[in-house]
């Protein structure tokens, strides 16, 4: 009898969870819902808690890339489950609004990993089982940007999550994505790739440029352009337009860093966008067809978890 109830801390014949998704496609500030299904082992079990958490892959500087937890959920405390017991708890998660995009157009962004993982404590022993995966969406505003940078001839690089802070915008993860693009072809020989950056909040959008001019004379600069929208006049803001205006300002100047670019909310000056034509969704379904950056879409998965966490919050 001690050396089952061994074996039972150990994860040997104790309870076993399987969590169910609803739906694994959500946007940022959506729902993931679903259930916990417990089932019971071969003795009773006195279970501490059962969370939820996200996790996704960032680069984290010379430390390289890292497994990080960035929203946990508890969906049940401390309860007995009798042997063979089989339980199910209904969970609703909300996703934060700051959560990368994985998926656009129906094509997986490359190098964009993100899981919901199900942690089951018994007797302080952890068990912090697989990942389910979830595929986050771009929500229509920042759809209206990716469509843009399709519009405009940008050809798809890399997507990658880095590890810090933004300075000037109000962040509330320990990181943020970049989207790397080959300029337009009007560009070339002018700047080398330009890294998108769009932060999500309730009330809008930030759109952070870096533009990556190539060196002449006084070698090459990093020039930084920021936009902001609600979401409604994300919808209505002529993106293509802006951009190309930035673009042209940043390759025709000599010398300086260019600042800002565009600054603060902008009104129906710009006009409304016009036909969506194949945008990012056609730039990434491109992609599909061979390398990008070195990845394949199908490897997105590859890889899952084994590795440190850190920088997780309670939900």
């Amino acid at each position: 009898m001690v050396f089952k109830k061994m074996l039972q801390k150990l994860g040997v014949g104790g309870p076993s969870v399987d969590t169910v998704l609803a739906d694994p496609r959500v946007t940022p500030g959506g729902t993931l819902t679903g259930e916990v299904r417990i089932q019971g082992g071969d003795g009773d079990a006195e279970i501490e808690h059962i969370a939820l958490s996200l996790v996704t892959r960032v680069e984290r500087g010379d430390r390289g890339q890292g497994m990080v937890e960035f929203h946990r959920v508890v969906v049940s405390g401390p309860t007995k489950l009798a042997a063979k017991q089989d339980r199910t708890i209904p969970f609703s998660i909300p996703v934060p609004w700051e959560a990368p995009i994985t998926e656009v157009g129906g094509q997986r962004l490359p190098r964009m990993e993100l899981g919901l993982r199900t942690e089951l404590s018994i007797a302080k022993a952890v068990d912090k089982g697989d990942l389910d995966p979830v595929y986050v969406l771009p929500l229509e505003s920042q759809d209206a940007v990716l469509e843009a940078f399709g519009q405009l001839g940008f050809q798809f690089k890399s997507a990658d999550l880095e590890a810090g802070r933004i300075y000037g915008i109000r962040q509330e993860l320990p990181f943020f994505q970049e989207i790397e693009f080959y300029p337009p072809q009007q560009f070339a020989g002018r700047i080398n790739e330009v890294e998108l950056t769009i932060v999500a909040s309730h009330e809008g959008i930030v759109v952070v440029l870096e533009a990556d001019k190539r060196g002449g004379f006084g070698g090459g600069q990093d020039v930084i352009g920021r936009f902001e929208a609600s979401h409604r006049e994300a919808l209505e803001l002529d993106w293509a337009r802006m951009f190309h205006e930035w673009l042209d300002r940043v390759a025709s100047r000599r010398g300086g860093m260019f600042g800002g670019g565009h600054g603060g909310h902008y009104d129906d000056d710009y006009g409304h966008r016009g036909r969506r034509g194949g945008g990012m969704g056609g730039m990434v379904a491109g992609a599909a067809a061979g390398v990008v950056g070195g990845m394949m879409i199908g490897e997105m998965l590859d890889g899952f978890g084994g590795e440190d966490e850190g920088g997780g919050e309670e939900g």
